[in-house]
């Protein structure tokens, strides 16, 4: 709901399906670029409920060169970050244009467990559901997937602000 909308706005915005976001879409909505961007796509975009980023894993990510090099592993940090990421589309997305570009912060994240190794060539779908929303807290769940098999899951909190 933005500053203008009323709590029944809200709601019947809410469950509403938003077409795929491509990564010029993405770019518009949150700031992150490269080599921090890590997502390529958001599909699955449920208005104020939930999402699906997607990222193709490469070779060529700046991160592999040094984690590590003979054996090349995603570090966990940025699974989260991925995560995150996702989730802060869905909120600009949910509260619409006048959020373009504002900066989501981690305020707390919980119960993250890796459960295998992202490599190149995988391609992770980060599945993310907001669980509730207070001003300008948010807080989600998300589960990263590769292959339909559960790789990363987390709960955290953010805090959007301007930038």
């Amino acid at each position: 709901m933005d500053a203008t909308g009323t709590k029944e706005e809200a709601r019947s915005e809410a469950g509403r399906r938003i077409e795929a976001l491509d990564i010029q879409r993405i770019m518009h909505a949150i700031p992150h670029r490269y080599p921090f961007l890590l997502i390529d796509r958001v599909e699955d975009v449920v208005h104020d409920t939930s999402a699906v980023g997607v990222k193709n894993v490469s070779i060529n990510e700046n991160f592999f060169q040094g984690h590590f090099p003979s054996h090349p592993v995603m570090p966990g940090v940025l699974i989260i970050e991925s995560m995150a990421q996702t989730a802060a589309v869905l909120v600009v997305e949910t509260l619409g244009p006048d959020a373009a570009g504002k900066v989501v912060y981690f305020m707390m994240i919980e119960g993250a467990k890796f459960r295998r190794p992202v490599v190149p060539g995988d391609q992770m779908r980060i599945h993310v559901r907001k669980e509730r929303n207070r001003g300008n807290v948010w807080k989600f769940s998300a589960e990263a997937k590769v292959d339909g098999v559960v790789v990363a899951e987390a709960t955290y909190a953010a805090m959007i602000m301007d930038k």
